[in-house]
């Protein structure tokens, strides 16, 4: 590692007007990661050239996407079991300074606020409409139709704080409060509308679509949409998924909405960390 009388003078070569340089310089602060940005960032606040200004925040953008990619290659190789660490990756694309432990301490809110409206003898119907109650009623989570492209929607940071999601965002919110709670609770890769299913070896099995304040449907309704759509049933979109394929398919709705504002650059980055979870190309967004 340099000193910093070497970083501060690598840093300063930002302003050379030589691309050969520029090039060079820009690869080696890459390549020093994580420790520059907060040089970086002085360095951005007192040069006054727009052309260093931007070469700077585009350096930083490579450095903190560099770490993304490394982060979420890590989580999916340890097996994806933590799925808000998920959730909180894909957030950190928009907010890189996003604080994990911050979003885990309000989902301990939340389940708390879910748990103490639990009741222990409740059959599995009962229980998730309390849940439902919990979540749309006290919590006041909703369906974000105003908005249901906005790349927030992926955002689990700003869920939290508007309150709104896309379907798969209030499911996940939905499925970590009921995680906490220890309810055989789990995500499905339904085409168009990502769902929840309650599925134990004791009770028959049902579903609860989170964009309509969990509303409870079966198999039999699962068949009916399927031959709507003219599609040939196939065992994900009736079975639970795992936090991989969840993860996954909230990169596929954030490369939509970065599409439809034409954010190119944004759509390709997106593709690539979506590429390093990806297991099933086929499932649609939403």
């Amino acid at each position: 590692m340099l000193d910093d009388n070497n970083l501060k003078a690598l840093v300063s070569l930002l302003g050379d007007d030589d691309a050969e340089i520029i090039s060079h310089v820009k690869e080696k602060i890459v390549s020093l990661g994580d420790g520059m940005i907060p040089l970086l960032e002085r360095e951005w606040e007192t040069n006054f050239n727009p052309h260093v200004q931007k070469r700077i925040v585009n350096l930083i953008h490579s450095i903190q996407y560099g770490g993304l990619l490394n982060r979420l290659t890590s989580w999916k190789d340890d097996g994806g079991t933590d799925l808000l660490e998920g959730m909180w990756l894909v957030a950190t694309y928009q907010y890189p300074d996003l604080d994990y432990n911050k979003i885990k301490a309000e989902f301990e809110q939340l389940f708390y606020e879910a748990w103490v409206d639990m009741k222990e003898d409740s059959n599995s119907a009962d229980t998730v409409k309390i849940l439902n109650n919990v979540v749309f009623g006290k919590l006041k989570f909703s369906a974000n139709t105003k908005n249901f492209h906005s790349p927030s929607n992926s955002m689990i940071n700003n869920v939290l704080e508007s309150r709104k999601g896309n379907p798969i965002a209030l499911c996940v919110v939905y499925l970590l409060i009921a995680q906490k709670l220890k309810l055989p609770i789990y995500g499905v890769n339904l085409p168009n509308l990502f769902i929840l299913t309650y599925k134990t070896d004791e009770e028959p099995q049902f579903y609860i679509n989170a964009f309509n304040k969990g509303l409870i449907f079966s198999k039999a309704d699962i068949d009916n949409y399927i031959s709507h759509l003219n599609l040939t049933p196939n065992p994900i979109y009736f079975d639970p998924c795992d936090h991989i394929d969840i993860i996954a398919r909230v990169f596929r709705n954030l490369i939509v909405s970065f599409e439809k504002i034409g954010e190119a650059e944004k759509v390709k980055e997106v593709k690539e960390l979506l590429a390093i979870v990806d297991r099933n190309g086929s499932v649609s967004e939403s």
